[in-house]
């Protein structure tokens, strides 16, 4: 690991990636301590204490704790990523998007314009929306003309985000979006390693080996795939003769990612949310929306395999896959091109796609588990599974991988095997 830490070093272009990346995310980090104009940090802090299990709770995870500092970078990346999300499942009900996704890179270009400029209404919207909201339960303290300054200061530092992390993309190593969030999601690792080292002794022998075991488990999933069998036809490109070949077209376990995970946080954190506006509905809140409740456990995995359908579905068209093979000579053996290859892919689909949504379950409901049988303190458990190490692990995968392809550009050994 240190020899290819060392070749990565020396490689000057992948050198200057890694510098620019570490540089991006500092800044990011300095941001994100930084409060808005006319913002009284300590009394927006204190308001969050109580506000774990609500929808702001966990806008403030994915913020990295920016959204209680209320600083410039409040709203986090999160409106860029809804707003990817929304032009993702307009596709299937505009033509018009439909039709610019199958048009290649013009066409995905377009698409990335319209989700900047759905980013900046989103962003504006719920800068917004924050600014009326804290000031209306006491923590804000301004006037007509300084929330306008705050609504303005936030969604230019959302729209800078988006900036920078397609910076990373273009100029540096790994996605750039989902390096920001990952940046944000470790900040919160000091606070479970602190409550993990002043824990019991059972939980300080076997932490460490339940974590291991959880990002092995993650990291054996993210990977698996089915790879179905395709082959192509000779066939006529002008006055050459193209030869046919054999390859495979990968279906992964988990094709939805962490986004149905998101999607489940969000329904459940909003009774929770609701009931701290409305008190007469904080007793049937509190009855059936503890996280620790076997009801709101169960209900949280069904809506995670629910949504899992949905987005894979959303993302992985069989009907529009058997035409593309159909369309460059490629079939499947054994299967007729058209509506059998459809068939056939909607089949294997369905029942790989199955053991993702549980898998995606039983990750997300960990940190519950361990609290309620294991003894596990809530900062502890917190570290050990659910929608943060998801994201943590599959970014770092992602990372590697990149770093892995330029390592191997230049001939040197990789690291992942």
């Amino acid at each position: 690991m240190f020899s290819w830490l060392g070749n990565a070093w020396r490689v000057p272009e992948l050198r200057r990636r890694v510098l620019f990346t570490a540089m991006i995310l500092a800044l990011y980090r300095l941001g994100s301590w930084m409060p808005a104009p006319g913002v009284n940090s300590d009394a927006i802090d204190s308001y969050f204490d109580s506000r774990g299990g609500t929808i702001l709770g966990l806008l403030n995870l994915f913020s990295g704790g920016a959204l209680s500092q209320f600083s410039i970078f409040a709203l986090g990346i999160m409106p860029y990523v809804t707003a990817s999300i929304i032009l993702q499942l307009m596709t299937v009900v505009i033509p018009r998007l439909a039709e610019l996704q199958k048009e290649g890179e013009a066409g995905y270009a377009k698409i990335n314009q319209y989700t900047r400029y759905l980013t900046i209404v989103l962003a504006a919207a719920q800068s917004t929306g924050y600014a009326f909201l804290f000031r209306r339960q006491g923590v804000l303290d301004a006037n007509l003309g300084r929330m306008t300054l705050i609504i303005i200061t936030l969604t230019v530092g959302c729209t800078l985000l988006m900036w920078m992390g397609e910076l990373i993309t273009k100029r540096g190593i790994g996605n750039g979006i989902s390096l920001l969030i990952f940046a944000s999601i470790l900040t919160g690792a000091p606070i479970g390693v602190a409550a993990w080292w002043n824990g019991g002794p059972m939980e300080k022998l076997f932490f460490p080996l339940i974590a291991l075991a959880i990002v092995a488990a993650i990291v054996f999933i993210q990977e698996g795939q089915r790879r179905i069998p395709i082959q192509y036809a000779k066939r006529m490109v002008g006055r050459r003769m193209t030869a046919g070949g054999s390859t495979y077209m990968p279906l992964r376990v988990n094709m939805a990612g962490v986004i149905p995970v998101i999607f489940a946080a969000a329904v459940m954190a909003f009774p929770p949310t609701i009931g701290q506006y409305f008190p007469q509905t904080q007793g049937f809140v509190n009855e059936h929306f503890l996280p620790t409740n076997v009801g709101y456990m169960l209900l949280q995995g069904f809506l995670i395999v629910v949504f899992t359908y949905f987005y894979t579905a959303v993302q992985f068209n069989p009907v529009d896959q058997a035409d593309n093979l159909r369309r460059y000579g490629g079939y499947i053996p054994g299967l007729r091109p058209g509506p059998p290859t459809a068939q056939y892919l909607d089949r294997v689909l369905t029942r790989l796609t199955l053991p993702g949504a549980i898998y995606l379950a039983l990750v997300a409901t960990l940190p519950t588990l361990f609290i309620r049988y294991g003894g596990f303190s809530q900062a502890t458990a917190g570290a050990l599974g659910g929608t943060s190490v998801l994201i943590a692990v599959g970014v770092a995968l992602d990372t590697m991988r990149q770093m892995e392809s330029q390592m191997m550009a230049r001939s040197y050994e990789g690291f992942l095997k």
